[in-house]
């Protein structure tokens, strides 16, 4: 035997202590701060997305002035390789974060 359920009354704009009013204020309020935290996020990830970038571009650079010091050929060949491959593959990340953030 099916159960039956009663209508629900629509709901109104009237509701006996509550001030709709000031609930929507209040919404207002809130939509505006997470507005701002993602915003604020977003500003805190580009920074230390260049600070990331930086350091690692830092490493590169070193990994490529001990890579020109070496007595050895092919030692250089390969630290500056390597250097250069981190610069890429930064310079790709950094460029889809940013796009990401932004």
């Amino acid at each position: 035997m099916p159960t039956q359920t009663k209508p629900q009354p629509a709901p109104t704009t009237s509701i006996p202590g509550l001030d709709f009013a000031a609930l929507e204020e209040t919404v207002a309020r809130v939509r505006q701060l997470n507005e701002r935290v993602i915003e604020s996020s977003k500003s805190a990830g580009l920074v230390a997305l260049d600070a990331w970038d930086k350091a690692l571009n830092s490493m590169a650079d070193f990994e490529t002035k001990v890579a020109a010091a070496s007595e050895l050929e092919w030692v250089s060949a390969i630290a500056t390789t390597h250097a250069k491959f981190v610069q890429d593959l930064s310079a790709a990340y950094t460029k889809v974060a940013r796009e990401t953030l932004g």
